[in-house]
């Protein structure tokens, strides 16, 4: 291991990639900790050592690495990126224009990425103007108002250092996959749920001070869901592909074998951002409606039934799901798994670009036979795959709720470190494997 780690700072422009990407990661964090113009400060302390992470908070908070609950100008983090994605994906399989975008290569994806961009900005927006009033408002925040001096002028100038911020943090991510190690926007993530880790796990020594086996408990039962996770993202499905041999001249071609890998979990962790990123759509619906009456009803409702447990923690603190929010959770990640599995693998395509390159599947006949078989296989594969992804992702949050303890350090943190750590660690194997290095994997 150690010699894989001097290999990586021997090869000059892998070793320039690892040293952009900490800079940039260097420059997130800082922005972190840089608050809006025009909160209240002392407010915002007070509101972060309190630590409410209740409800959807707690969720976005985690994923911009506590921006959130300090109001910095990375508040938003990178979540309304992912929405915009999701939203993209979805109107793909339903515009034919999109479609068609999507298979023209290259340039059709640059221009859908220039839509996301622009609907990042717009979400970036309605989402800001959405926590400025939540925070004013103190629905969330445990009565305190970060924001004072509620006025127009001062309204719209933490909307823009918002927005901005999201489309920095946007910049960052695609600036680490063209000139870092890849994977820009899910190393984002990486680094923000990190960056928590400490502070959940200390909440949940806290939580858990007379309760020593439950904490026990939670850390034996997050070390399994991680070797679980990296074993289960190993395993593949290989379909054997044989090509047939022609004569060309005084050369034979083909008579080759080799196969398809297909992942049990082929979605990696696409399908648990998506659906944790729409599990706060709710309450940011909410946060429009009337302060009082029906309107408050129907947050209190959100945010107790949801997203909370309505129950108090042991100790207090941390968030802590209901049944409801697992349940939908779970659900989501299902529908996501089997929906960006049939978006990354087209069976028609594949049958098609076998058949055209002189290969067959033994025993399956080319053409019609070949799509159906591969149809069967992967739904075969996607189905364990996905209860997989849901009883990794609502494990812990099943288990806080038994014994009455925050899940802050939830199975969807735990999924998507683990999940990102292995494919940078593929990356960067790739890279050493180019120059006759091994790698991590091998």
């Amino acid at each position: 291991m150690l010699s894989v780690f001097r290999n990586m700072l021997r090869i000059r422009d892998l070793r320039n990639k690892i040293l952009f990407t900490l800079f940039i990661f260097l420059l997130y964090r800082l922005g972190t900790a840089i608050p809006v113009p025009g909160v209240d400060l002392s407010q915002v302390q007070l509101f972060a050592e309190l630590q409410e992470e209740s409800g959807f908070l707690g969720i976005v908070n985690l994923f911009s690495g506590g921006a959130l609950e300090t109001m910095s100008v990375f508040a938003l983090g990178i979540m309304p990126y992912i929405t915009a994605s999701i939203i993209m994906q979805l109107l793909a399989v339903v515009i034919p224009k999109l479609q068609a975008l999507q298979e023209e290569g290259e340039t059709g994806r640059k221009v859908i990425t220039q839509w996301t961009r622009y609907l990042t900005v717009v979400l970036a927006l309605l989402q800001a103007t959405g926590f400025t009033f939540l925070f004013h408002s103190g629905n969330f925040t445990g009565g305190l108002d970060l924001i004072p001096d509620y006025s127009l002028r001062n309204v719209i100038l933490i909307v823009i250092t918002m927005t901005a911020g999201t489309a920095l943090i946007m910049w960052m991510g695609e600036l680490i996959t063209q000139r870092g190690i890849g994977n820009g926007m899910s190393l984002i993530i990486f680094v923000s749920i990190v960056s928590q880790l400490p502070s959940q796990i200390t909440l949940m020594w806290v939580n858990t001070s007379d309760r020593r086996l439950v904490f026990v408990a939670v850390m034996l039962l997050m070390l399994a869901l991680t070797v679980g996770i990296v074993f289960m993202d190993q395993g593949q499905r290989r379909i054997p592909i044989q090509f047939s041999r022609r004569v060309r001249g005084r050369k034979v071609l083909g008579g080759q074998s080799t196969y398809i890998p297909l992942k049990v979990n082929m979605a990696g962790v696409i399908p648990v951002i998506f659906a944790t990123s729409i599990m706060y759509f709710p309450v940011l619906v909410s946060s429009v409606l009337p302060a009082e009456g029906w309107g408050q009803s129907v947050r209190e409702w959100i945010d107790t039934n949801l997203l909370s447990s309505g129950g108090s923690t042991h100790g207090g603190g941390g968030f802590q799901p209901s049944l409801g929010y697992i349940i939908i959770l779970g659900a989501l990640v299902v529908f996501f798994t089997y929906f960006y599995t049939a978006i990354q693998f087209d069976p028609e395509r594949q049958a098609e670009t076998i058949q055209r390159q002189g290969g067959f599947i033994p025993g399956i006949r080319p053409g019609r036979a070949t799509v159906q078989y591969l149809e069967y296989v992967l739904s075969r594969i996607t189905l364990p795959g996905s209860l997989y992804l849901a009883a990794v992702a609502i494990a812990p949050s099943i288990f806080g709720l038994a014994f009455n303890v925050p899940v802050g350090l939830s199975g969807v943190s735990i999924l998507i470190v683990v999940g990102v750590a292995l494919e940078t660690m593929k990356q960067i194997e790739s890279q050493l494997m180019m120059r006759n290095y091994e790698g991590f994997l091998t």
